[in-house]
């Protein structure tokens, strides 16, 4: 496998049975030639609540043309129980790209 330039790309949608409502995107620093990169870095959603809200993590390679999408994963976020206290995430990523063993590590929180 040869380099690749990653970056995260964070979508956030209140997933309703009729309409969903977006509620933005956010993209991390890409990390150049790196397979196995490190963020720290922090984004914010301003959301009125957990119900039906759906956060999408998306890693992308970036290039000159067009990116191209490694791998994805979803997490329904009500589901976990967020509240103040920051929670650890290791979410699969499903993808062609990586080996069966990549993970996207999160720290997530809620507050209203």
């Amino acid at each position: 496998m040869g380099t690749s330039d990653p970056y995260i790309k964070f979508s956030l949608e209140q997933d309703n049975m009729i309409k969903d409502k977006d509620y933005g995107d956010m993209k991390s620093s890409v990390k150049k030639n790196d397979l196995n990169p490190v963020y720290g870095e922090t984004f914010h959603f301003n959301i009125p609540s957990l119900n039906n809200m759906e956060l999408t993590v998306k890693v992308m390679d970036d290039d000159i043309v067009s990116d191209d999408k490694m791998g994805k994963s979803k997490i329904k976020l009500e589901k976990h129980g967020l509240n103040a206290t920051p929670k650890e995430f290791k979410e699969k990523v499903y993808n062609r790209v990586f080996g069966k063993d990549a993970y996207v590590h999160l720290t997530l929180k809620y507050e209203e």
